[in-house]
This record gives C-alpha cells, structure tokens and sequence, in this order.
C-alpha cells in the first residue's frame, strides 16, 4: 500500500511516518511538508520520499497523490492562540489548505483522504463529554478553520463520492512535540519548564480540563484507518474520554520527574476552551482493539524522549 502523509516533518506526521515505515503492508510513504512548523530531523532515516512544499502548490499534490491508495492529511498551522494572532494566515493552511487536498484526491481519481479535524469545533457548547453531534460553537479562527475543512470532506464525499475520514483530535501530546516556540502546547512547554528550571506558566487557575491523547494512540488509529480503507463523512473524535484538569497534570509531571514544580499564574488566552472531553463511543466502534495510554505512561516517554533518553 503506498500512502502520503501531508504535514509528515510534524509533530504527529513524523510519529505517524515511523509507525508506518514498520509495517510490512506499507509499500511507500510519500510526505509533504514545508518545513513551517516541522523538521527534517523528524524523518531522518526513514524510507520515505519527500516532497518539500505547502499543501497549496496543486503540482505538488498532483505529484505527491500520483498512485497513492490514500492521504492523511495533517499539514496545518496549529494553535489557537496562533490563529487569534493571525487569523487570515491560519484560514489559508487549514482551510484552504484541506479543499486543495480534496481538490488533489478528486484528480488522482478518489484518493481515501483522511484529515485532522479538532476537538476545538465544540468550542462553547458547555455539554460533557463532547460527542459528534453537538452544535459546533467555535471560539476562535482556528476553530473555525478546522470545522471548516471538515466540512469540506462531508460536501465532498456527498459530492464527488470521495471516500472521507475526518478525526477531531485533543490535546495530542508525545515523542517530537515542539516546545521551542510562543505557541507550544501545553505538554512540551511545561516538560521543557521543568526540564530547564523555569516555573510553568498555567493560563487561570489551572482548574481547565483536558482529554489529552498519546500520539502513539492516534498513530494506530490514522495508520488503520489508512490500510483498512475506513470511511466515515462524519466527524469521530480521535480520543477516549479522559478528564484530567490542568492542576492534576502538574501533579502527574511532579511525580514523574521527581520534584515540586513551581508555577507562574497567566491571564487566560483568548479563544481557550474551558473544558474539553471526548465521547469515545464512534471511535471503539470503529478502531474496538486500539486503547488508550495511561496518562503516566505517555508523560513518562515523552519526558525521556526530551532528555534524549528514546521514545
């Protein structure tokens, strides 16, 4: 099976490149990434060809979906915060972004297009856990942006018959996250805090919950999704219901790292969610024999991967 991954040089492009570069079932790995918010480092080594360039070059896709059997399409410009600085920059990479790639899977004859979509499309509605059918009510142009692009895989799999696989993600943390930039998620930033002495900076009161998801989970999912050809024109949250508030995370973080870390009280940011958690019920349906890492567990590799002690 030959398989493109936009946004491969990422965060979770890259974790998704080497699970799939050991499966025998995967023939080629084709990866398009620009190199805005991802790193050459993050595949170096793997049998992949890569293809340098923005998801808006239609020649590149063209190139890029040549042959191919499917597309995960990660290639975005993260972050809320981010995108209330840059709203119109954000629209471009996410939403624009994804209706070239379906535009791009149309010519190559009806390429499987999975794509990330985000938990934070539920945005205000206050319902817990999150499940598939709220009413969206985004709270910020990266929001918007993302319900946007799915919206666009459900009016083309309507459309043009294109087979579709939208997942809404939340709070992805792991192994390559970046936290080196003013928009770092909350995971790497409070690791690299700690790492390096700094108190953790903690947006309000800390009392915000999250359903945080390993991205070895989400590579099981996508790389499954991608060889079993799974179609869905409704959006399935990629998480399993976790609720861990900001506050117990520090706790978590303390005892993995073996001492108290001090914190540093921020306003809130513009366009956070209070409270994020999953409905995993759509997602067991269709993936029943992936599960989740233990909260632990995920913060115990991703701590060793950032002292460069492996994954």
């Amino acid at each position: 099976m030959k398989i493109t991954v936009t946004g491969g040089a990422g965060f979770i492009g890259g974790n998704l490149v080497r699970h799939l570069s050991g499966m025998a079932t995967v023939s080629e790995i084709r990866v398009v990434d620009d190199l805005s918010t991802g790193s050459r480092e993050n595949i170096s080594g793997l049998p992949v060809r890569f293809l340098e360039g923005s998801v808006l070059d239609p020649g590149l896709l063209d190139t890029a979906l040549d042959g191919v059997d499917s597309v995960v399409h990660l290639a975005a410009l993260p972050s809320v915060s981010r995108s209330v600085t840059d709203p119109v920059a954000s629209h471009h990479a996410n939403a624009t972004g994804t209706l070239a790639v379906l535009e791009a899977a149309r010519r190559a004859g009806g390429t499987q297009t999975i794509a990330a979509s985000s938990s934070s499309v539920y945005g205000a509605n206050p319902h817990l856990p999150k499940h598939e059918e709220l009413r969206p009510r985004p709270m910020s142009p990266y929001a918007v942006g993302k319900l946007a692009a799915e919206s666009y895989l459900a009016a083309y799999h309507h459309c043009y018959g294109l087979p579709v696989l939208p997942f809404r993600f939340f709070n992805v943390y792991g192994p390559l996250q970046s936290a080196g930039h003013a928009y770092a998620a909350v995971v790497p930033a409070w690791i690299a805090a700690a790492i390096t002495g700094r108190p953790l900076a903690v947006h309000g009161d800390g009392s915000q919950t999250r359903d945080f998801t390993y991205v070895g989970t989400v590579c099981q999912v996508l790389a499954q999704a991608a060889l079993r050809g799974v179609t869905s024109a409704e959006p399935v949250n990629l998480a399993h219901g976790g609720r861990t508030p900001l506050t117990e995370l520090i706790t978590e973080l303390e005892s993995v790292m073996g001492t108290a870390l001090p914190r540093e009280h921020h306003p809130v940011r513009p366009g956070d969610v209070p409270h994020s958690q999953a409905d995993g019920t759509r997602l067991r349906a269709l993936f029943p024999d992936v599960g989740p890492v233990p909260l632990r567990e995920g913060l115990e590799r991703t701590v060793r991967w950032f002292l460069g002690d492996g994954r």
